[in-house]
């Protein structure tokens, strides 16, 4: 129809313009978006992969020097570092060893491209609905990646890289390929990288030959190789192989009756890793190590003094204390022991490595209560007393400063050695006073106590605070017949092929004590344990002496003791330094340590206590340490004439000692005074009570 103008009707102009169909535009803006989704791909693509790792470097090994660990016989106790074995070839593997890991970890391995859609919507859904993450959705090839060539981090980019390399493994490499390559290369905790590696270092035996139950025991570990270790948490472990175990009946890899089997049949592992206390004795030269050879750039091979038999007897004896005495507030303990020449022969840093790895041991300081009072009655013989001395345990004050016994009374006039013997503070005091606090201090660093040394009247009854490496360190020379000794872990370090990097020299074990000095100590600390505070560590037809020590509010305690050439530190408390309940040096430390050392000692080839250096000449022993204790002549008896004399012993006057100076005098309180509040870390207790 025509315009009245004449011109073309609109409609009529080109033929109008046709409408699409709906079909037509879903294929046309489907183009659109296909080309624009190609676009966006290729650029993201093109910059996540930009600096994609050197996928050439696939068949190289980074990894740092592994550090072997030996006991004194050879036997392993722990690989620091990280220890690689040759590449374990699938074919030689039982079958339910990799499908163990196919189970737990990838179950549709063998039907994804790399990456599994299906898998991650089920992690993602499971994660959403717990509110946190429960499951992760990456493959074996995308685990694989990750340790091959990308960092531990988590976030968009390294997980877009994850995907790509998985993709790109896929491509160049078959399944069987793929799953060797992870087997061989996953980390199973405990410094093992490979299936080979972790089954020595758990099982003690070649991949080859491991049981069902092993291998679901490793393919739980990956899951976080500390959470499910079978050496710390045995647990935890055999819940998580349980859950393998389940899995692989799931999937046909075993059938149930397989399961049921390797669920009745127990896991044992390594017994050198079982022995997870002597950690803490690895991690004290583990600091040291550095110092003796530098940075390690190469394996080595570190012969250690530890002895694992008598490593497992002090974590037995440790452990059933513990558990009897937890109801009594003792939480933590700590033992070391030493031969005569300061090797250190057991370790135990604390109640449990798993749950706490500071080592009490030689990283603690706590003070040492009566402890400590061997090297003040040292420093006494020393200036002159000997052990039928006469001294009197009376009321004293030194200083503004009052100390208390045990007990509450005073049982007046005794020998030094009974003083020794029942632990009396106030003889402690007075006498530390008479030589002089610095002379204790001098005797304590002689024998090798390393911490700082007050001389604040306290100090006497051991209100120093030391490790027990240090106390074992400077009761060694009682056990020893006089010489310092230098505590030490590392006899030699080597290469595997034998080449020497360094060797432990002679020690600088200089007289330390000298007769009658040690004769003397050695009495009076035997009679600690015949008739004294340590008479439950006695162990028949062994030569032993001692000494207890427990602290205020009974928030340490201690025993060390030792017998010829062999000598052990135990102290027992809470981290929190809070009291316990009643518990003295003669009780949870005595019986760890008579626990040690009744299964140690048979062990050994132990000598009675040694006399030392030879004795003066014309020198006459005192009478017998039950003399000392109980039968000597009473020094202020009055002789026939009616005036009073010295006590006569082997034909010898015993010296009175001193009286107190004017500005100490004796003070008889008449009524018992109130110790006052002590500080957190315990210095300066000014009525602090130590037995």
């Amino acid at each position: 129809m025509a315009r009245k103008d004449g011109g073309p009707d609109r409609n009529e102009q080109g033929g109008g313009k046709k409408r699409r169909s709906f079909l037509g535009n879903l294929l046309y803006w489907g183009a659109v978006l296909a080309v624009w989704g190609l676009i966006f791909a290729v650029v993201f693509f093109a910059i996540f992969a930009r600096d994609l790792p050197d996928t050439s470097t696939l068949y190289d090994v980074e990894r740092q020097p592994s550090i072997t660990y030996l006991d004194r016989s050879g036997a392993l106790i722990a690989v620091r570092g990280t220890q690689m074995a040759p590449p374990v070839d699938l074919d030689a593997l039982p079958d339910y060893v990799p499908a163990a890991f196919v189970a737990i970890e990838d179950r549709r391995f063998y039907h994804h491209p790399g990456f599994d859609p299906i898998g991650m919507s089920r992690a993602m859904a499971l994660n959403l609905k717990a509110g946190r993450v429960v499951q992760g959705g990456s493959t074996i090839t995308q685990q694989l990646a990750k340790n091959l060539f990308l960092t531990p981090d988590q976030n968009m980019k390294r997980k877009v890289q994850e995907l790509m390399l998985a993709v790109w493994l896929e491509m160049k490499f078959t399944k069987k390929e793929i799953l060797a390559l992870y087997l061989n290369r996953v980390y199973f905790g405990a410094g093992a990288y490979g299936i080979e590696a972790a089954s020595q270092r758990y099982f003690d035996k070649s991949a080859d030959k491991l049981t069902v139950g092993e291998a679901a025991l490793l393919a739980g570990l990956l899951k976080a190789p500390s959470r499910y270790s079978p050496v710390s948490e045995s647990e935890r472990a055999a819940t998580r192989a349980n859950v393998v175990l389940n899995e692989m009946v799931e999937v046909g890899a075993i059938s149930p009756a397989q399961r049921e089997a390797a669920v009745a049949e127990p896991v044992r592992v390594s017994r050198t890793l079982a022995s997870q206390h002597a950690q803490y004795f690895i991690d004290w030269l583990d600091k040291q190590i550095r110092g003796l050879v530098g940075e390690p750039t190469e394996d080595m091979v570190v012969e250690t003094t530890l002895d694992l038999t008598l490593q497992t007897d002090a974590e037995r004896a440790v452990r059933r204390t513990l558990d009897r005495d937890k109801g009594r507030g003792v939480e933590q303990a700590a033992l070391v022991a030493l031969d005569g020449e300061g090797r250190v022969r057991a370790m135990i840093g604390g109640g449990s490595y798993a749950d706490s790895q500071f080592n009490r041991a030689t990283d603690a300081r706590r003070q040492a209560g009566s402890a400590w009072k061997p090297f003040v009655y040292l420093a006494a013989v020393e200036a002159g007393y000997t052990p039928t001395t006469p001294v009197v345990d009376q009321p004293v004050t030194i200083g503004g400063w009052s100390p208390r016994n045990y007990s509450g009374n005073f049982s007046g006039q005794m020998t030094l050695a009974q003083a020794v013997a029942q632990s009396t503070n106030t003889v402690a005091a007075y006498v530390a006073d008479q030589v002089g606090r610095d002379s204790v201090a001098r005797a304590a660093r002689r024998l090798g106590v390393t911490s700082e040394i007050g001389l604040q009247p306290s100090m006497a009854l051991g209100a120093v605070e030391v490790s027990p490496l240090e106390m074992a360190q400077a009761y060694d020379a009682f056990a020893n017949g006089g010489k310092r000794v230098r505590a030490y872990g590392i006899s030699r370090i080597r290469t595997p092929s034998g080449r020497v990097i360094y060797s432990h020299g002679a020690g600088e074990n200089g007289q330390a004590i000298n007769n009658p000095s040690l004769y003397y100590m050695n009495q009076m600390l035997r009679g600690v344990i015949t008739s004294g505070s340590g008479r439950s560590a006695a162990i028949g037809g062994r030569d032993i002496a001692g000494k207890t020590g427990t602290t205020s509010d009974y928030k340490d305690a201690w025993f060390v003791g030792y017998t010829g050439g062999f000598v052990a530190a135990v102290w027992v408390g809470k981290d929190d330094n809070k009291a316990m309940r009643g518990v003295t040096g003669g009780s949870s430390p005595a019986a760890i340590w008579r626990g040690f050392m009744e299964a140690a000692l048979p062990k050994l080839a132990v000598q009675p206590i040694p006399n030392g250096p030879p004795l003066p000449e014309g020198w006459v022993a005192p009478d017998p340490i039950g003399d000392m204790m109980g039968q000597v002549q009473d020094p202020y008896a009055q002789p026939v004439d009616g005036e009073p004399g010295p006590a006569i012993v082997d034909g010898q006057p015993i010296p009175t000692p001193a009286p107190l100076p004017n500005d100490q005098p004796v003070v008889r309180p008449t009524s018992p005074q109130p110790a006052p509040k002590e500080s957190p870390r315990g210095e300066n207790r000014p009525e602090a009570v130590f037995f």
